[in-house]
């Protein structure tokens, strides 16, 4: 199998490729490294079946010498962390939409299956919980940059199905939910690196608004194995999944148990949303999955424990 990776140089891209290669899979990246690491992928170099592309998914015309080549697409490649998303808002939406529309353009003129990565962001400020993936989406103002990654990657995923519905090309999303693990930078507002840094350094632990709000983390080759089966099931073409974890935990304990594993001295300090991003920033309060769909269709069930995931963490920040 040739698999073709966009973002493959960023957190989760990195180790898709890794995994990919365990499977003797062909494997080739590309990455405009603005989020993306060369040092997530130095490894993999002398691997003869590994190639990495620096250039931007934008570049039309190497897409299409990509996309001709390989037999699957992985689109990975997106503006990610809240933080960019509002500091960057003409590059996110131009990222995740017209990077997505050139992935599925090329992907259907070859034929090429695709898997694209979507977010738990486009469930918005539904308070429905646990999400399912046929639930109603709603969104704050347009004039409140915060909605415009989730409202991005709607948009992807419609385009998506509808390349599916519409011309046959066979498209698979996953949805996924805060996944966590090494190589993940707290750089863009990422809070699971951020707060094991601060921990590791005696910096204050930041806990955003009241810290009442609740998360779920998956580790990383939790997602990736999964992935990799989505895209590889027929049953799975033409649909939307969840992908993430059912055990929540709220950003204060969260922080405290971070604090409790590295044995840090930190103090934990409440940062209000308008100090850490931009007045009348709106966030949710709860941000769970129901995973039930994944489950039966591939008996999908994450394998590594919350506390197991964060020792990785802590272990690659020590290193």
């Amino acid at each position: 199998m040739r698999s073709l990776i966009t973002g493959g140089a960023g957190f989760i891209g990195s180790h898709l490729a890794e995994e990919l290669l365990k499977r003797k899979d062909e494997v080739s990246i590309i990455d405009n490294l603005s989020t993306g690491k060369l040092e997530n992928v130095e490894h993999l170099n002398s691997n003869p079946k590994f190639h990495l592309v620096v250039d931007s998914v934008l570049n039309e015309s190497l897409m299409r010498e990509l996309i001709e080549k390989c037999d699957m697409v992985y689109h990975l490649a997106a503006a990610v962390g809240v933080r960019l998303i509002i500091e960057k808002p003409v590059e996110t939406i131009e990222t995740n939409i017209l990077g997505t529309e050139v992935v599925l353009k090329l992907a259907n003129h070859y034929k090429k299956k695709v898997l694209i990565t979507s977010t738990s962001e486009v469930y918005g400020k539904s308070t429905k919980v646990p999400f399912k993936e046929g639930d109603d989406r709603i969104y704050g103002p347009t004039t409140k940059s915060r909605w415009s990654y989730a409202s991005s990657k709607a948009v992807d995923e419609f385009l998506a199905l509808a390349y599916f519905q519409g011309k046959k090309l066979p498209t698979v999303i996953a949805r996924l939910f805060n996944t966590i693990g090494p190589r993940q930078t707290g750089r863009y507002g990422m809070v699971v690196p951020t707060m094991v840094q601060q921990a590791l350094l005696g910096h204050p632990i930041t806990v955003h608004s009241d810290g009442k709000q609740t998360r779920s983390f998956t580790y990383v080759s939790d997602v990736v194995e999964t992935l990799i089966r989505l895209a590889n099931h027929p049953e799975a073409v033409g649909q939307v999944f969840n992908v993430g974890s059912g055990e929540e935990i709220t950003i204060n304990a969260l922080a405290l148990l971070i604090k409790e594993m590295t044995n840090s001295k930190s103090k934990t300090i409440h940062v209000p949303y308008s100090q850490a991003y931009e007045k009348g920033f709106e966030d949710m309060r709860q941000r769970v999955p129901d995973i039930g769909k994944i489950e039966k269709l591939i008996g999908f069930k994450p394998k590594v424990r919350l506390q197991e995931a964060l020792q990785k963490v802590i272990e690659y920040y020590r290193r």
